[in-house]
């Protein structure tokens, strides 16, 4: 993991980052800005930032992160500025969905691997506050 001033994510600096996001201090204003608090969440083991961020109808029931696991999260990369081109091309046809396509690098037991996940985000107004929810993910090839 980074060191503590830098962000998991890869943001300068965490207090900045995605720190604001996780103490509740502020809303994601990006599906990408949850998505990367969403992973620092999982570096920290912050299971409570990842259900209520997760979109009612596809949390799971049972316990996102498990406290025995031995999961070293070691890096998050936000695939190409071509591909973040043509989602945001996307977004003006369904500015309240998006997608964020991204590879997670990770070490179990002292094996390294990778998450490569192309995520769907929703975005809804409860009490006046529109928030990104992360609705599901595929794994392309």
């Amino acid at each position: 993991m980074p060191s503590p001033s830098t962000c998991p994510c890869g943001g300068a600096t965490f207090a900045t980052c995605c720190a604001p996001y996780l103490d509740g201090q502020a809303v994601p204003q990006t599906a990408e800005a949850l998505m990367r608090s969403r992973y620092s969440a999982y570096t920290l083991g912050q299971e409570a930032y990842l259900r209520a961020t997760w979109h009612p109808s596809t949390v799971p029931a049972g316990t996102i992160i498990n406290e025995n696991d031995a999961t070293r999260w070691l890096g998050l990369e936000i695939k190409s500025a071509l591909r973040l081109r043509k989602r945001q091309a996307n977004l003006l046809e369904s500015p309240d969905a998006d997608t964020v396509e991204f590879v997670a690098r990770y070490k179990i037991g002292g094996r390294a691997h990778r998450l490569h996940e192309v995520s769907r985000f929703v975005r809804e107004t409860h009490d006046g506050v529109a928030r990104w929810y992360y609705l599901d993910g595929s794994f392309p090839d």
